[in-house]
């Protein structure tokens, strides 16, 4: 069993013991990834490049652990492999973004 589905399992296990199953649609989980995505941004909000050094890193690891595990149980919900799903959105990015065009340059593919 590989690392990722020992998380899924322990998430799955960790929801299933609370009955949150039925509040899990695909829906909420959408939701909850943004909701947990703002409260990332929410530890850089108005700092300044000196500044993003000194975020907390314990909170910094709790919000982006929230942020994935609804990414996780929202793939799951949908029957998606998350490295499948990643590998396959590089490869689309990489025909547009070729690199001879796009290093270097934070510009959209549409403007390259």
């Amino acid at each position: 069993m590989s690392d990722y589905q020992k998380v899924i399992e322990k998430l799955i296990e960790f929801r299933d013991e609370r009955n949150w199953q039925q509040f899990h649609d695909s829906k909420n989980l959408a939701l909850a990834l943004s909701i947990e995505a703002a409260e990332l941004n929410e530890l850089f909000l108005w700092k300044k490049e000196h500044e993003l050094s000194d975020v907390n890193h314990e909170k910094l690891k709790e919000e982006l652990a929230d942020v994935l595990a609804y990414a996780f149980l929202l793939a799951e919900k949908h029957e998606l492999d998350v490295f499948e799903i990643v590998l396959d959105k590089i490869r689309k990015n990489a025909a547009k973004y070729p690199v001879e065009k796009a290093r270097g340059t934070a510009k959209k593919y549409t403007e390259l």
